[in-house]
């Protein structure tokens, strides 16, 4: 058979070997004859270094405009760092060892000057290459002048000179997001620990200038605080995003268990919006007058506010209030963050006060339902009352409720539980009634029995005041 016609299915015997590379003949002395060249040039360039700093920086003056600026205020710094990283790198063409780790520490050191002084690393990169090209040209230049025919040689060290440009942009890049980032952790620290301080009202007055700066807020402007606590991070995050009204500045410093948001007041349509939360579509409701003593109260609002009202309107004997609307009630919660407690303090006028704001964003989150919800101090001031002063909202209701609390659990819970509801629905016994499911006569029994074992008059002001406050307290304070 002809071995043109052999069928592709013959298997040759042995395994076939692989060709061996040619042999590149003469690249030891080409390799040689090229750093002769390269060494030559270099030495030359580097006799004329400072003629070499001054193309460079001309040409960063002309290019760059990031080192245009720097030319103008720091000219000789400029000047400088030029000159060492150029003298640095013709150096380590002529000593590739112990020049080039000098090299390395030049260039790491030029990197890590620049971010501190925030110069761009775009232009840093950009100074670095052109430092680079103007070496090389420098080199085909002056080989050109004293050996044409050695040009050619050159191409064979090209890819090394290069390769180093490559190696020194990279290890510049390395050390400048290094301190960038150690200068954003400081940055972001050190704006911390302000906004702690004037969150905790120990900020110095010499600071606040540093304060403001880093908050991007004014001096003598009109704040509010607000205290987001409970719920998942998650939910956390999406009530300061809900509670804050597009526009407004704020800084938000979070903490282990309440996050504090202070926002800036530019106008009273921004004042009002806070904490309404356009956002808060989903509630946490109301009490229902099922749960335990005091479960309307609970849930409700300003009970001491509602009472007085009631009383003002007619009193429980008559079963007056009928027809009124019902109590208010407070802000839902943001949609989609249950359990999450938003307190929203009252408007300070100076960074300087920003501690008595955030006084007052605890003062109404610790009167926020554990359920969740969104409470403003203004608007719940009894209450906030009672907590400011926790040993004597307990001493007041042990004093007002004591006989009703001693009572077996059953009867007391009745009781009490008829009491606040009533409250609740602004002294109207016909609405409490029907909140308890029972006829609107019961409720006004009961009443009657609270007044016989408190000796309070639910038609005295002064009396109501302290059966409504007494059950803030009993509500609010732990035993």
């Amino acid at each position: 058979m002809h071995p043109a016609a052999r069928p592709r299915s013959v298997v040759r015997p042995g395994p076939v070997p692989l060709p061996r590379p040619r042999a590149r003949r003469g690249r030891s002395l080409i390799d040689a004859d090229a750093l002769r060249v390269l060494h030559r040039a270099a030495r030359v360039l580097l006799d004329d270094l400072p003629d070499l700093t001054d193309r460079l920086t001309a040409v960063l003056e002309e290019q760059e405009p990031a080192y245009r600026a720097a030319l103008l205020t720091d000219p000789d710094g400029i000047w400088q760092e030029a000159h060492r990283s150029l003298r640095h790198s013709v150096t380590s063409l002529l000593d590739p060892g112990p020049a080039r780790d000098a090299a390395r520490r030049c260039s790491w050191k030029i990197g890590a000057t620049r971010a501190e002084q925030g110069l761009p690393l775009d232009a840093l990169l950009h100074a670095f290459r052109l430092g680079g090209s103007l070496v090389w040209q420098g080199l085909v230049e002056e080989t050109s002048r004293s050996a044409p025919e050695d040009v050619r040689l050159l191409v064979h060290v090209a890819a090394d000179v290069w390769n180093f440009v490559d190696e020194h942009c990279a290890l510049v890049a390395d050390a400048y997001r290094q301190v960038e980032r150690q200068l954003t952790w400081r940055r972001e620290n050190r704006v911390r620990v302000l906004a702690g301080a004037l969150l905790d009202g120990a900020s110095r007055i010499a600071d606040l200038p540093e304060t403001a700066a880093a908050l991007g807020m004014p001096v003598d402007g009109r704040y509010v605080v607000v205290a987001v606590a409970g719920g998942r991070p998650a939910g956390c995050a999406a009530a300061r995003e809900a509670l804050v009204p597009p526009g407004a500045r704020a800084h938000w410093h979070t903490g282990v268990d309440v996050d504090h948001g202070i926002v800036l007041i530019e106008d009273d349509a921004i004042g009002t919006a806070i904490g309404t939360a356009e956002a808060a579509t989903v509630g946490t409701g109301t009490g229902d007058g099922t749960g335990g003593a005091g479960g309307a109260s609970r849930a409700g609002s300003a009970p001491a506010v509602r009472g007085v009202r009631g009383v003002r309107d007619a009193g429980p004997v008559a079963g007056g209030g009928a027809g009124r609307p019902g109590p208010r009630e407070r802000t839902p919660g943001p949609a989609g963050a249950a359990g999450v407690r938003i307190g929203v303090g009252s408007a300070v006028n100076g960074l300087a006060a920003v501690g008595d704001a955030r006084r007052f964003a605890d003062l109404a989150l610790s009167v926020c339902p554990a359920a969740g919800g969104t409470v403003r101090l203004e608007d719940e001031v009894p209450a906030a009352l009672v907590v400011s002063s926790p040993d004597l909202g307990r001493t007041l209701a042990a004093r007002v409720l004591g006989p009703l609390l001693r009572l077996d659990p059953a009867d007391r819970d009745v009781l009490l539980d008829t009491l606040a509801t009533w409250l609740d629905c602004d002294g109207s016994a016909q609405r409490a009634g029907e909140r308890l499911y029972c006829h609107r006569n019961t409720v006004l029994n009961r009443l009657r029995r609270c007044e016989q074992l408190t000796g309070r008059t639910l038609t005295r002001p002064g009396d109501l005041v302290e059966i409504s406050l007494a059950l803030t307290a009993r509500r609010l304070l732990p035993a």
